[in-house]
C-alpha cells in the first residue's frame, strides 16, 4: 500500500483479510509516518514499537488461522498523554510527571487492545489537559497540519494532529470543557465527546474529575461510532460510569433523518462569532434541513454565563485533584532545606505556567469565606445551564451549533491574554456543563484554507442520534460546505 494511502477502519479490516497488508507492515507503515513528519508537528511525546509489534503479530497470527477478527483489528490507534499505559511513559504534557511509567492500562486503553487495536505511542497535550492550544505543554507545542503556523486546539491538540495528519488511523482525546471537540474543529476531523459516565474514567489522570471524559477523534463519522462502539459501557473500575446499554451506533447511521427536530440557540450566533464561521455553519444547518431535518430556534439563557461558570467548577477540582503532586508519593521531587520548603520547590519546577494559574484559581474559590460566592454560586448556576439543555430537548432532538467562535488562531497569538484564550471554549463549555454527548464535525474551510467545525449535541446517553446526524451530514458533502 502507498504511504499516500488513507486509511479507515473498514479499509484496514478489508486489507488485512484480502492480505493485501499484514498488521505488521501497517504498524511499519504508521511509526515510518510518524518519523517523517512529528519532528514538525511535535504530535507524539512517546512512541510504543515493541507494545504495537506484539499486538500487531497476534492479529497477523489469526488471520493465518483463519480467526474472526475483533472489531478494531490492526487498527494504528494514538493515545493521549493524559491515559494511563502500562510501561508506556505517561506525562500529562508536564515536567512533574516526567518520567512517570504507569503500572497499568486505563479501561479504554484496554477495551482497545481487547478489540484488535495497535496502541502506536502517546499524544502531545497542554499540560494536565489545561489549554485551548496545545502551547501549554511542557514539551513544546504542537502545530496544525493544515497550517503550521497555527494551533491545533487545545488540550487533545496531539491526538488530533496525529489524525488529521495521517499518523494514526484514530485516536483517544480527553473533553473537559471543549478539548475533543475544538481541536477537531481547528483540524478539520470529526471528534466526539460522549454523555459523562458513558465511557470509563478508570486510568485517565484527572483535571476536574465531574467534567473529564475519554473520546475518539477520526476521520469518518462512522469510524467514531466504532470506536465508541468499544470504548463505551459500564465500568465496575469507575463509579462513574453509567449501568446505561450501548447501543449498535454502527446500525443507527443508516437510519433516514426524515423528521429530526434541530434546535438552533440563537444565543450561540451572536457577538464575537467570526462572520466565516457563521455562514459555513448556517449553510450546514441548512443542509440538515434539505435531508429532512426541521429546524426549531431555540433560546438558552444562561449560555453567557458558561464560561464563568466553567472557570470556576473546573479549577476548584484541578486544585483539589493537583494537591497530589507534592514530590512525595511519585513523579518529581525537588530537595527543599524543609518538607514545605521541598513541597514548594517541587511544584515551582514541575508544573507551568497555566497549571499554576488555575490552581491558585481553585484554590481561592473553594478557600474560607469565598466558597459560598463563588464555587457553590457556580454549582448553582451550572444546574440553570444543564436545565436550559433538558427544556431545549423537551422540542427537539439535537442542537446544532458552532464548535468554536474562531478558526485556528496563530500560535503565540493568545498566550499573553488568558481570558482570551479561554473564550476559545465558549460553544463547548455549556455541554460540558450539562453532561450531554456532542460531536465536532467539519462543515467546510474559510477563504484562507482553515477549517471550521460544526457542534452537534444530543440528550444523555444518545450518542447514536447524534452519529447518525453527522454521518449523513458527512455522506452528502457536507464536511466540503
Amino acid at each position: 500500500m502507498s504511504a499516500s494511502t488513507t486509511w479507515t477502519i473498514p479499509a484496514v479490516r478489508s486489507a488485512l483479510e484480502a492480505r493485501k497488508v499484514s498488521a505488521r507492515e501497517l504498524a511499519t507503515e504508521f511509526h515510518a509516518r510518524i518519523g517523517k513528519r512529528n519532528p514538525e508537528l511535535n504530535a507524539f511525546l512517546a512512541l510504543s514499537p515493541d507494545r504495537a509489534y506484539a499486538q500487531a503479530d497476534k492479529i497477523d497470527a489469526a488471520i493465518a488461522k483463519g480467526e474472526r477478527l475483533p472489531a478494531l483489528a490492526g487498527v494504528p490507534v494514538a493515545v493521549k498523554d493524559v491515559i494511563s499505559t502500562k510501561g508506556v511513559r505517561t506525562t500529562c504534557g508536564s515536567r512533574i510527571l516526567e518520567y512517570y511509567t504507569p503500572p497499568y492500562d486505563a479501561t479504554a486503553v484496554e477495551r482497545l487492545e481487547q478489540a484488535g487495536a495497535v496502541i502506536l505511542g502517546k499524544t502531545n497535550c497542554d499540560e494536565f489537559a489545561m489549554g485551548s492550544s496545545n502551547e501549554n505543554s511542557a514539551y513544546g507545542p504542537v502545530r496544525n497540519p493544515v497550517a503550521l503556523d497555527r494551533v491545533p486546539g487545545g488540550s487533545s491538540g496531539g491526538s488530533a494532529a496525529a489524525v488529521a495528519a495521517g499518523l494514526a488511523v484514530v485516536a483517544l482525546g480527553t473533553d473537559t470543557g471543549g478539548s475533543i471537540r475544538q481541536p477537531g474543529a481547528c483540524c478539520g476531523i470529526p471528534a466526539m465527546m460522549p454523555t459523562y459516565g458513558r465511557v470509563s474514567r478508570y486510568g485517565l489522570i484527572a483535571f476536574a474529575s465531574s467534567l473529564d471524559r475519554i473520546g475518539p477523534f477520526a476521520t469518518t463519522s462512522a469510524d467514531a461510532a466504532a470506536v465508541m462502539s468499544v470504548i463505551a459501557g459500564r465500568d465496575p473500575n469507575d463509579s462513574t460510569s453509567a449501568a446505561v446499554p450501548v447501543g449498535d451506533y454502527a446500525a443507527e447511521l443508516a437510519k433516514p433523518l426524515q423528521g429530526i427536530r434541530i434546535g438552533v440557540p440563537e444565543d450561540y450566533f451572536g457577538e464575537g462569532l467570526d462572520g466565516e464561521v457563521k455562514e459555513k455553519v448556517q449553510a450546514g444547518i441548512a443542509l440538515l434541513e434539505r435531508l429532512g431535518c426541521r429546524r426549531i430556534p431555540l433560546q438558552m439563557p444562561h449560555t453567557d454565563y458558561a464560561i464563568a461558570t466553567y472557570y470556576i467548577i473546573a479549577t476548584a477540582e484541578a486544585s483539589s485533584n493537583l494537591a497530589r503532586y507534592d514530590g512525595v508519593r511519585y513523579g518529581l521531587r525537588v530537595p527543599g532545606a524543609t518538607l514545605i520548603d521541598m513541597y514548594r520547590q517541587t511544584r515551582e519546577r514541575g508544573f507551568g505556567a497555566e497549571v499554576k494559574r488555575r490552581i491558585v484559581l481553585g484554590t481561592y474559590a473553594l478557600s474560607a469565606g469565598y466558597y459560598d460566592a463563588y464555587y457553590l454560586r457556580a454549582q448553582k448556576v451550572r444546574s440553570l445551564i444543564a436545565r436550559d439543555f433538558a427544556d431545549a430537548f423537551q422540542k427537539v432532538d439535537a442542537i446544532i451549533t458552532p464548535t468554536a467562535p474562531t478558526p485556528a488562531f496563530r500560535l503565540g497569538e493568545k498566550t499573553a491574554d488568558p481570558l482570551q484564550m479561554y473564550l476559545a471554549d465558549i460553544y463547548t463549555v455549556t455541554g460540558s456543563l450539562a453532561g450531554v454527548p456532542g460531536i465536532s464535525v467539519p462543515c467546510g474551510k474559510t477563504k484562507a484554507g482553515l477549517p471550521i467545525g460544526m457542534q452537534i449535541f444530543g440528550r444523555h446517553f444518545d450518542e447514536g442520534r447524534i452519529l447518525h446526524l453527522a454521518h449523513a451530514f458527512e455522506k452528502e458533502g457536507g464536511f466540503s460546505l
